[in-house]
């Protein structure tokens, strides 16, 4: 469980408290899973509290809403303003936001087409999502629930509803004493966990599924691929089967909340030799100190928090009637 206690939470245009960020029962999004939402880290770094890839967040949770036909009250540079404005406001580091467009309002029927589009974002203090085998490597087991194909559930989107699979892998896992699960994609090849992106290491070489096994384009994925590149690690792309997966000298995840996670164990199959691997250990030193400040050239990838007045955006404005 991650559910904690935050500060305040922001909710199209005003901040809030915690306890009063609250929707109607019959909300569409809560009936139907129609919302779409982003997972974003803040960071201490040595030039103060910084946002990581705030702008490739906001990017993909607009690119969600398109694909399921939610039209978003706010532009990209007034949801990033919005994010950094929330975690100005709950102040703590190292923090996990959680921006969602929802349609909060009483109504039922499947198809929702003229219902407000919501916007909350809120913000609680980051713990280690998969415990504290996050440093020492995790034990995952593949999952008998499938990543759905992307012609039922656009895997493009970070949607509500497209977490279900996800919900029932992860709990089959747990129930089997595993940290996490794999799931594979509807034609048997290795997709990604319940909530991660997934990397094997196979002769030097950096292997991850592609967009044909049905895989969210992480964010963090794309931070490891680049870290991988400069690093000199070849990397491909591609199907990938369960053999090549039990039989990796490396396998690791990546996910905004995960982090960087190496995996010892498979579905009772040993990783390598049990240990994190020389590869994933390089790439997660060098993620560590670029989601800090410490890389300069990653320094592009945070965003400084400032401390400014708040500015409401400009259609929150517009709902309560002001110039």
């Amino acid at each position: 469980m991650l559910a904690t206690q935050g500060k305040k939470i922001w909710m199209d245009g005003v901040l809030v408290d915690f306890a009063d960020a609250k929707v109607h029962v019959l909300n569409h999004t809560l009936h139907y899973g129609v919302g779409v939402f982003e997972g974003i880290r803040g960071y201490p770094t040595t030039k103060g509290p910084a946002i990581f890839r705030l702008h490739e967040h906001v990017k993909r949770l607009i690119d969600s809403a398109r694909l399921y036909r939610m039209p978003v009250p706010y532009t990209a540079e007034e949801i990033a303003r919005a994010v950094l404005e929330t975690q100005a406001a709950n102040e703590f580091l190292p923090s996990y936001l959680r921006p969602l467009l929802y349609r909060g309002e009483p109504a039922l029927g499947v198809k929702n087409r003229g219902g407000k589009v919501n916007l909350a974002i809120a913000a609680i203090p980051a713990k280690k999502y998969l415990g504290d085998g996050s440093e020492t490597g995790v034990r995952a087991k593949i999952s008998p629930f499938r990543k759905p194909h992307s012609d039922a559930m656009p895997s493009f989107a970070k949607a509500a509803g497209n977490y279900l699979s996800s919900y029932l892998a992860g709990v089959d896992a747990a129930d089997d004493g595993y940290d996490e699960a794999i799931l594979l994609d509807s034609n048997g090849f290795v997709a990604e966990g319940s909530g991660e992106n997934i990397f094997l290491v196979r002769g030097g070489a950096v292997y991850t599924p592609g967009l044909q096994s049905d895989i969210l384009l992480g964010v963090t994925r794309t931070s490891v691929l680049q870290i991988a590149k400069d690093l000199g690690y070849p990397i491909v792309e591609k199907l990938i089967g369960v053999n090549e997966l039990l039989t990796a000298d490396e396998v690791f995840f990546s996910g905004t909340y995960a982090e960087i996670a190496p995996v010892r164990e498979v579905s009772h199959y040993i990783v390598g030799d049990g240990r994190v691997g020389p590869v994933t250990r390089e790439i997660l030193d060098v993620f560590n100190r670029a989601v800090r400040g410490e890389e300069p050239k990653y320094a592009s990838w945070l965003t400084p928090v400032p401390t400014l007045a708040r500015v409401v955006p400009r259609a929150a404005r517009r709902e309560k009637g002001s110039a």
